[in-house]
């Protein structure tokens, strides 16, 4: 008898546990969900930004510093996107807010690096549709920019390994 309760205290005692390890998580993801992003993650930004506009001055001798901007609507399977407006000769990057929750530094070090070596290709004046725009010369610009993987697209698999590092 005593057996079964005791193994009843555990039961619940791990149930409890479980539930409010899960209502944290809904939390936590609600927050961000509705939220902008933490001063944190913007600060993590605006230091890659400064890191690549360096880099940019460095090895290619010119002053870049096209808009970065965070935003809610972009589809889901997309992590970023660098867009040339034909009429201004405006260039923009676009990061999706959702991606940020999945792997900060996946976004740093391989998306932020890809989404400005497009942006630069247009600066240069190189447009090209031959493999989604990720030629020789646009891979060339990425790794130029510390990008960790100048892969034509995202590797799912960094993503969970990167999520998974154990922090020793």
């Amino acid at each position: 008898m005593l057996f079964s309760k005791n193994l009843y205290v555990i039961f619940f005692s791990i149930t409890l546990l479980s539930l409010i390890l899960l209502l944290f998580s809904w939390y936590n993801n609600y927050k961000f969900d509705n939220n902008p992003l933490s001063n944190e993650i913007n600060q993590k930004i605006a230091i890659k930004k400064f890191e690549i506009k360096q880099l940019i001055k460095k090895r290619y001798k010119i002053d870049f510093n096209p808009a970065v901007i965070v935003i809610d609507e972009m589809k889901s399977k997309l992590f970023g996107m660098a867009h040339f407006d034909i009429k201004t000769y405006e260039i923009k990057i676009y990061l999706n807010k959702k991606r940020f929750k999945e792997s900060l530094n996946y976004m740093l070090e391989d998306v932020m690096p890809h989404e400005y070596a497009h942006a630069l290709m247009f600066k240069f004046g190189y447009f090209s549709n031959k493999n989604s725009g990720h030629t020789d010369e646009w891979q060339k610009i990425c790794k130029n920019l510390n990008g960790k993987r100048c892969d034509r697209f995202v590797n799912h698999n960094d993503i969970l390994i990167d999520k998974t590092k154990l922090p020793f």
